[in-house]
């Protein structure tokens, strides 16, 4: 097995172009997924590659490198309306986890259940790809997952980055999360909310993004729309408002558990930005 650890991106896309190496960035669900006695043929290891780490803040948007971790997210002081993303982070696993998974590598394992998901696509997160051949391109995050454990990430591509674009000062955001314990749980339901409320408190607009009640975390077009010129506490969460949404029983929760338990989550989150 060859163990490939490049410091620049043009060596790491030359290494992704040759089709032979899984990559790896904290490991947190490579790992764990591999069944015993298997290995690929090679790993790419991409968290030495310069400028792969950090965010980054200008007027124009927010860039977080795609090695990035979600401690580090946790640590940087970053305006309000990302307050939600933050809290996620605080849920990926342990604090060990979150020491090393990395924000790239949550969204390529594509789960339903990924934390970061829901807060990000609230955000209108976009996905920055790079291949040796063809360039980079920009993706909206609800177009790059396809579904569960699918992406748009071709086999020559690397994420580089994911980029949240500019989003109003008064923006507010929180992040709800129900699980059978406080850490190192899989999600039963989960809501981030982005909120902007004008100096009257009533709601100007709103981002709401729920994960692990369908394929793919999904925002909620129409409760959106029903919460604009309310006033948080005003706010009632109906079933069509859920209709998009096409949560599984398994041995978490059933359908409708989940469905009742992610309106509450869509309220309480709404409210908690709002405050």
């Amino acid at each position: 097995m060859t163990y490939h650890k490049p410091t620049d991106l043009a060596s790491a896309l030359d290494i992704v172009a040759s089709g032979t190496s899984k990559i790896i960035a904290g490991g947190t669900d490579i790992y764990p997924a591999l069944r015993q006695g298997e290995q690929p043929e090679s790993y790419l290891d991409v968290k030495c590659i310069a400028g792969f780490a950090g965010i980054s803040l200008d007027q124009n948007s927010l860039r977080i490198g795609a090695a990035t971790t979600w401690a580090d997210v946790i640590k940087t002081n970053l305006p309000p309306a990302f307050d939600a993303l933050k809290q996620a982070a605080q849920t990926v696993g342990s604090v060990q986890i979150q020491n090393a998974a990395t924000i790239a590598g949550n969204i390529c394992n594509a789960s339903p259940a990924a934390d970061g998901v829901p807060p990000l696509m609230a955000l209108n997160a976009q996905v920055e790809l790079c291949s040796a051949e063809r360039g980079c391109r920009v993706l909206p995050l609800s177009d790059f997952i396809k579904g569960s454990r699918q992406t748009a990430l071709a086999s020559d591509e690397l994420i580089t980055a994911v980029v949240i674009p500019p989003i109003a000062d008064e923006a507010r955001s929180a992040f709800e999360k129900l699980g059978s314990r406080k850490y190192l749980v899989i999600s039963i339901s989960m809501v981030a909310a982005v909120i902007t409320c004008d100096a009257s408190g009533l709601i100007t607009d709103a981002r709401i993004s729920v994960g692990s009640c369908s394929p793919v975390a999904m925002r909620l077009p129409q409760l959106e729309k029903d919460v604009i010129g309310k006033r948080a506490e005003e706010v009632k969460v109906a079933a069509d408002h859920l209709s998009r949404l096409s949560p599984i029983t398994d041995v978490r929760g059933s359908r409708a558990y989940r469905l009742d338990v992610v309106a509450t989550q869509c309220e309480r989150a709404i409210r908690r930005a709002c405050a």
